[in-house]
């Protein structure tokens, strides 16, 4: 069953996650961890609204993979570019209790915000419109 008040809020809340990161992101005393942490955390929440708005339900998850899968298997299109949130899922559970170490370069946390304000935009287009 459709439920477009639980996506309502989870968007929302979505939002609470992309601001912290927004204001962290150029910190450096702030770890990768902690960005990482909301930047998975906001698209998880979105991911979820749009399931939400069109009453697909999905399990108690933190893996980014499982919810576009659900949302492909659903034939929910969204932009490929999306595929590239699957590196953020350790983010959820792993990173917070064990080290982030950078194996080549340092995440562009401008990117991931830019990745997940398309991803505001989407869902908002979803369940508004």
């Amino acid at each position: 069953m459709k439920n477009p008040k639980y996506a309502e809020k989870l968007l929302y809340k979505s939002q609470h996650d992309l601001v912290v990161l927004k204001k962290l992101y150029s910190d450096s005393e702030v770890t990768d961890e902690i960005k990482g942490f909301h930047a998975q955390q906001s698209a998880e929440k979105m991911l979820k609204a749009v399931l939400a708005f069109e009453g697909i339900e999905f399990p108690f998850t933190h893996r980014l993979t499982d919810l576009l899968d659900l949302l492909k298997d659903n034939q929910i299109s969204f932009p490929g570019s999306f595929e590239d949130l699957r590196f953020l899922t350790p983010f959820a559970v792993v990173f917070r209790y064990d080290y982030f170490e950078e194996v080549d370069e340092s995440i562009d946390f401008e990117e991931i915000i830019a990745l997940l304000d398309e991803l505001h935009e989407w869902v908002i287009r979803k369940i508004y419109y």
